[in-house]
């Protein structure tokens, strides 16, 4: 897919995002921000030697053919949307459009559009995290990470987080109690063998049981609700290893295929709460979304509210 066009510019999300970088560099509450105002317009071109990358990009790998096809539409179109920058010392920092950057060097461009603009750590940190949250191909370890790395070296609570990334508490809290998983599940949960939603089944579980379980979820293709009643029996004083009482699918319910199974996935970890994709024989189904808490039921209500 060719993105030569940076993500969706965050609204009120980050308060003085990418918006605020490109136009009226302003608060939520008015106030322009002395660090956030563009300083070149129009576009520098900028030689790619001297722009150094992100310091709090979340990625760490990107996708081999989807740089190959930006690339290409670099070489016959040239670079659309100019990539953010800002000063750095006698070189320039990257604040957001990497892979444009990549696929330039990979072409052979000597230079690339540039717009410079004034921001601090905060703000760029804030940018990058966003940028990436709307990519689903950076896995929920990476962006729990990038959370991790944000509290600590801004010194702030996970409701401030929340806050200006314009997300749940409980989104944010659960994202970053993945951490606590044994290497194994994490690494599970890295390669797309497990979800983010079977790993957090897992949390409760002492690590032996937790690594087991998890071996199960791969041998067996176990669902998100399977798991979550694997673990409540793992728990029972009697406990035992919790194969007996996974539900089956009713007789005659359609098999979800892969593609449904990511689909759950997918919307799991967009709405941060267990989903369950219903297939009937008609082509017709349901889509139910689980919330434990009012936080949940509200944290689900606005991102729908968001996306209409």
């Amino acid at each position: 897919m060719d993105d030569q066009h940076d993500s969706p510019l965050p609204r009120r999300r980050l308060g003085r995002g990418l918006d605020a970088l490109l136009g009226g560099a302003v608060h939520d509450g008015g106030t322009p921000h002395e660090d956030a105002v563009p300083i070149s317009e129009p576009p520098n071109h900028i030689h790619v030697e001297l722009i150094d990358r992100n310091p709090f990009q979340p990625r760490k790998e990107f996708e081999a053919d989807g740089l190959k096809e930006l690339a290409e539409s670099i070489r016959q179109r040239g670079i659309l949307q100019p990539i953010l920058v800002r000063q750095f010392e006698d070189h320039y920092q990257l604040i957001a459009g990497e892979r444009r950057l990549i696929a330039a060097r990979q072409v052979g461009l000597e230079t690339v559009p540039c717009r410079v603009v004034a921001a601090d750590d905060r703000t760029v940190c804030e940018i990058a995290l966003d940028e990436n949250l709307k990519r689903r191909d950076l896995n929920v370890l990476e962006k729990a990470q990038a959370f991790r790395f944000y509290l600590e070296h801004f010194q702030c609570t996970i409701e401030d987080l929340a806050g200006r990334m314009g997300l749940d508490r409980s989104t944010v809290s659960n994202m970053l109690r993945l951490l606590e998983l044994p290497e194994a599940i994490r690494l599970a949960v890295a390669d797309n063998r497990i979800s983010a939603g079977h790993a957090r089944a897992l949390l409760v579980l002492p690590e032996p049981r937790a690594i087991e379980l998890c071996q199960r979820i791969q041998d067996e293709g176990l669902s998100v609700r399977a798991t979550e009643t694997a673990v409540k029996v793992l728990q029972l004083p009697e406990g035992g290893n919790g194969a007996d009482v996974v539900p089956m699918a009713k007789p005659g319910s359609p098999q979800k295929s892969n593609h449904v199974l990511d689909l759950e996935r997918q919307l799991q970890e967009q709405f941060g709460v267990r989903v369950e994709i219903k297939l009937k024989k008609n082509q017709s189904g349901q889509i139910v979304l689980h919330f434990a808490s009012n936080d949940e039921f509200e944290g689900i209500v606005q991102r729908v509210r968001r996306a209409a």
